[in-house]
């Protein structure tokens, strides 16, 4: 019985946080991103406040990358994780182990998407 509670708690969370990394990849601001991951990580006030400057500077660098056509997918997704591995330090000691794992598969689906542009 509670690995039937734990196998669909982990199926439900996985699905919320593939519903919800979808809606983040395709934000458009950082005020957008962050209200997208406010909703899958449950952020609090306070981590919204510390995230957004955060989100901030990494917007245009993002989007620079992602909308660079002569880049290939390889260098795109190398560029990406660059720009992640900068901030991740930081990211890290606002969030909770659990909520930086999910903010972690985040960051990952959105290198996958960017080398399938």
């Amino acid at each position: 019985m509670k690995q039937r509670i734990f196998t669909f708690g982990t199926v439900a969370l996985c699905s919320a946080v593939s519903f919800f990394c979808g809606a983040v990849l395709h934000a458009q601001t950082p005020a957008e991103k962050l209200q997208m991951l406010s909703q899958a990580l449950n952020l609090s006030p306070q981590q919204k406040t510390q995230l957004l400057p955060i989100l901030e500077a990494e917007a245009p660098k993002v989007e620079a990358i992602k909308n660079n056509p002569s880049l290939p997918p390889g260098e795109k997704a190398m560029r990406l994780r660059e720009i992640h591995q900068q901030t991740d330090p930081t990211v890290q000691t606002i969030l909770t182990a659990q909520q930086y794992k999910e903010w972690q598969s985040i960051r990952s689906q959105e290198i996958q998407q960017a080398m399938h542009q």
